[in-house]
Parts: structure tokens; sequence; C-alpha cells
């Protein structure tokens, strides 16, 4: 009597392990190598780049859709050191605060910048190490 309620016992819980649909072979190819080449852009990294920027450049400067590109907190500190109000006096820096998403696909910073009365905001991605931007935003100039 003792083999019976064993058996059963057995089978009872081989039935979860039966129940379960079949697992791919560990190391199994899922997709063929030309369907995943397919899957890649044909377009390299600079001929994306560039239309990136060209969509940016459409939107003004120094906004969350076209954000001021340099290279590091120490480039945005040496963007805003070059940075003139109209009136050609330097600009007044506030502090930097998370900005988002830019229009490049990262995380942007910006910066409240007052000259005189009139206030603004500059957004900045300073993850183009290879960039060193030239132009100012509207109302804006830089020093060489």
């Amino acid at each position: 009597m003792r083999s019976l309620p064993a058996a059963a016992l057995l089978l009872l819980s081989a039935a979860p392990a039966l129940a379960q649909p079949a697992q791919p072979r560990l190391g199994a190819r899922t997709a063929s190598p030309e369907s995943m080449v397919a899957q890649l852009s044909p377009v390299s990294p600079e001929e994306e780049m560039r239309a990136l920027v060209a969509a940016a450049d459409a939107h003004p400067l120094g906004t969350l859709e076209n954000p001021v590109r340099v290279g590091g907190p120490e480039g945005e500190r040496a963007y805003l050191a070059r940075l003139r109000c109209a009136d050609g006096n330097a600009a007044r820096v506030g502090a930097r605060r998370e900005a988002g998403v830019g229009a490049f696909g990262s995380v942007v910073g910006a910066y409240e910048i007052f000259c005189g009365d009139a206030a603004g905001r500059i957004v900045f991605d300073m993850y183009h190490e290879e960039h060193v931007e030239t132009r100012a935003p509207a109302g804006f100039t830089l020093q060489p």
C-alpha cells in the first residue's frame, strides 16, 4: 500500500511540469543573420547626426528642440563665460537645472540667464565632445 501513495505523489508533482510549454533549446537561433542585418539602419552614425542637426536647426538655438551642443560641464562653463547680452555686458547665469530629453536624445540641462531686467533660459546638451558652438542664441553674442 505504501507504494501506491508514493506513485500518486510522484505523478502529481510531475503534472505541472508537463503542462508548461516547451522551452526553446539553449543557443537555438531565433532569427537568421540576414533578417537581423536587414533590421540595422542603413544610415551611418555621421549621416544620422547630420540629419538630427539639420532638424534641430529649424528651431531657435538654446531651446529644448535645438540645445547648444558642448563638451561636458567644462564646455557649458566655457560657452557661458563667452556669452554676452545685447549691450555687450556679461550675462548673469543662474543655477543649472535638468530640462528633460533634447533633440539629440540625451538628457539636457538649462541655465537661467539674466541681462539687466530681462531673463531667459538656454538649454545645453553636454554630450558633444567633438563640437564647439560658435553661434549665440537670439539676443546674445559670443566673445571669441
